[in-house]
């Protein structure tokens, strides 16, 4: 006998929905994508856009879960919710990522018309402050086109401007305006013990953070939102390494140019990174159950 459909009872969470029809039917083997398919076709949204959930539970927009294994029934009431206008995590990524990655060769190459008597030639520390971090954010760039792997294709649109904000200003305007200066201290000789000291732990910490990402990457199939169990250089530490490893490399950064506005974005930075990784050890905990052991710390060793 073949599957009948089964009839699912619809209504809008927060902002009302127009065009949202009060119930649709579905197959139970179906996919819930195939369900924000269908409700994005009534509704004339994206799917992307929606949000669906079932007695507070989220019902994941996936190929490989099925309606039946997302707990859904006949007569299941489910509530859509509209997200607002969207934007792709890559390409806020990409656009964040770009605006440092413009500033510092910029202000680097103006330094005579941006500073005056900036007409001698730039330090070595400022040559070096200006390669590491364009080097930083090249990769960060490479990474965000062929390695990450993203859970959620989205975010709201909104966002860019907060994201835009901590990479544009804080680690482009902020640090370029302070470190190129022929006033500045990176203006001067440099220590080569700081200096040596700084450029290791850069490169430690870019290779560590890219050892990292490839292996977040690994556990996750082309276009799928499941979580593995990460295993490997860090992970033993702490929740993120590649947070720890970033952090690292920022350190490195900050003993070459030794600028007051390159250790303020490494607090800052850092903090929030903080926060990430507690929620990402809280996630752990819930999706992994017993096949994820336990972090005493989320970031960094003996401190967070």
């Amino acid at each position: 006998m073949a599957a009948k459909p089964i009839t699912l009872s619809t209504e809008s969470r927060g902002k009302r929905i127009p065009k949202l029809p009060s119930d649709t039917s579905i197959y139970l083997q179906g996919s819930t994508s195939d369900l924000y398919a269908r409700l994005a076709k009534d509704t004339g949204l994206p799917a992307t856009r929606l949000r669906i959930t079932s007695d507070g539970k989220p019902v994941p927009n996936d190929k490989k879960v099925t309606v039946a294994s997302a707990g859904l029934q006949s007569g299941s009431k489910i509530q859509v919710k509209d997200l607002g206008p969207q934007i792709a995590w890559r390409t806020v990524f990409v656009i964040e990522y770009l605006g440092p990655l413009l500033i510092h060769p910029l202000f680097y190459l103006l330094r005579p018309y941006l500073y005056k008597g900036a007409n001698s030639a730039p330090s070595s520390l400022q040559f070096l402050s200006c390669l590491t971090i364009t080097l930083h954010f090249i990769k960060r760039e490479l990474e965000t086109l062929f390695v990450h792997r993203f859970s959620n294709a989205t975010m709201p649109a909104t966002n860019i401007f907060k994201n835009s904000f901590h990479y544009w200003i804080l680690s482009g305007l902020l640090i370029a305006y302070f470190t190129y200066s022929p006033t500045s201290i990176t203006a001067g000789e440099g220590s080569p013990l700081l200096t040596y000291t700084g450029l290791a732990l850069f490169a430690f910490g870019e290779l560590a953070n890219l050892n990292t990402h490839l292996t977040l990457r690994n556990l996750r199939s082309p276009g799928g939102t499941e979580r593995g169990v990460p295993k490997g250089l860090g992970f033993d530490w702490v929740t993120c390494p590649n947070y720890l490893f970033e952090t690292i490399a920022w350190i490195g950064i900050m003993l070459i140019n030794r600028s007051w506005t390159t250790a303020v974005f490494v607090v800052v930075a850092g903090g929030q990174m903080a926060l990430w990784a507690k929620k990402k050890e809280s996630r752990y905990r819930k999706e992994l159950g017993s096949k994820y052991k336990k972090k005493r710390f989320a970031m960094l060793p003996g401190v967070w």
